[in-house]
């Protein structure tokens, strides 16, 4: 028989109800559903502030949250209003960022192939930082800077050429990416140069993203005490370690938290004799487990001899990393939190692909029945974000609940948003 489901996977604020019910931050689960529907993201947001507020500590030089986790304007205000930067892959992370509030001069803006539209809206809105990524960028930049006459403050994204252990699809510190400048090649030497001598960029630094959902501390020790080395080399006052730190997403995984990681950059970059300020950018650690989506049970299939479908109202057009990764989660019945899971199903959701699949093999409560409220812990980074409207479905709304309250910061969207870019 299974377990429970860990405590250690829910958010920090979760409690039981005395009918067993699952509460979130003091708001029933079966309450939020009759108020918001399903599929529904339920953010716990006193847990994101711990992590941002730990985030801080443990990076006094600076740190940004990874937009692409996870992004509204109810969040970036959030990371911004605990003392945090925001990390930007695109033009549209940009603006949804500058729309909640967010300075320019806090942001950073990544990115393996910027366009002109987007390094001239880096400029027009005073954006922190540009971390550049191949020769060709700089070319633009030196193009733009003919026309706007100043300077891009900038990084320079390197490749280590360390292994992170993880899915070959989120490693991106290897010489083999399509990301950054390699070191062991000599490219990034060169970059580094060019853009030192380029009038059109200030280089006040180096940085490196080795991957994500990273669970072994040798991995960030190697790739810190490159970018040290490297930084120390050419005189760069700033370093930023990127993120990637794993989060746990089932029953008896565990990682290394924000805190242990910091100590482990701060004790390598403190061997270095230059004085070198070093920055980073989680996202997955900051919001993953601060979240759960919220499913109706609609069709409970099972194939004697084979396994038991167990179909919700959701898929992978709100949750893509199962089909993508091959990502592992866990389920559980809201109504039900604190019992065993003794029964074991294929979560699936309504879409026209066999490869829809939410949690392969997961165990729920032996009681499951159609019309149940079936929760899936661990889904606040790379869900919502990740998400699409294939097969014209509507993405789902999001919530964040604190101290007994609830607030709707993501709508869930209607038909009539199908067609706000359609012309015919």
């Amino acid at each position: 028989m299974a377990e429970r489901i860990s405590r250690a996977l829910l958010p920090d604020n979760t409690s039981v109800a005395n009918d067993g019910m699952v509460v979130f931050a003091g708001v029933r689960a079966d309450d939020l559903v009759e108020e918001f529907g399903t599929p529904l993201f339920v953010y716990d947001e006193d847990h994101i502030r711990s992590r941002c507020q730990e985030a801080v500590q443990a990076f006094p030089d600076g740190v940004s949250y990874a937009a692409k986790a996870f992004l509204c304007k109810a969040m970036a205000k959030l990371a911004y209003g605990e003392g945090m930067g925001l990390d930007v892959a695109t033009i549209g992370e940009a603006y949804v960022a500058l729309q909640a509030g967010v300075p320019g001069a806090s942001l950073t803006l990544h990115g393996n192939n910027k366009s002109l539209e987007e390094l001239r809206f880096a400029m027009d809105n005073e954006i922190g930082r540009v971390v550049i990524d191949s020769f060709d960028e700089i070319e633009r930049i030196e193009h733009l800077y003919k026309t706007v006459g100043k300077p891009l403050k900038a990084l320079v994204r390197v490749t280590p050429g360390v292994q992170a252990y993880t899915h070959k699809y989120i490693t991106t510190g290897e010489v083999d990416s399509k990301f950054g400048f390699t070191v062991p090649n000599g490219l990034a030497d060169e970059a580094i140069a060019k853009a030192k001598l380029s009038e059109s960029i200030e280089l006040i630094g180096l940085h490196a993203h080795i991957g994500s959902q990273i669970f072994t501390s040798d991995s960030f020790r190697k790739s810190t005490r490159i970018l040290v080395d490297l930084a120390e080399n050419f005189g760069l006052p700033e370093l930023c370690v990127g993120g990637g730190l794993g989060v746990p997403y089932v029953n008896g995984e565990s990682s290394i938290s924000i805190t242990e990681w910091g100590a482990i950059v701060a004790e390598v970059s403190e061997l270095s004799s230059a004085n070198i300020q070093v920055t980073a950018e989680p996202g997955r650690s900051i919001v993953a487990s601060s979240a759960v989506t919220i499913y109706t049970v609609g069709t409970i299939k099972k194939i004697e001899g084979v396994r038991t479908y167990v179909a919700v109202d959701g898929g992978m057009h709100d949750n893509p990393r199962p089909a993508l990764y091959g990502s592992d989660y866990e389920t559980f019945l809201a109504r039900s939190i604190e019992d065993s899971r003794g029964r074991n199903i294929t979560l699936v959701g309504k879409h026209c692909e066999s490869g829809d699949v939410l949690v392969k093999e997961g165990n729920i409560q032996d009681d499951l029945v159609v019309g149940d409220l079936l929760v899936t812990p661990v889904t606040g980074a790379y869900g919502h974000s990740m998400g699409s409207n294939y097969n014209k479905v509507l993405r789902p709304a999001v919530v964040f609940v604190s101290d007994g309250n609830s607030r709707l910061v993501v709508r869930r969207e209607e038909l009539s948003d199908l067609l706000n870019s359609d012309l015919s």
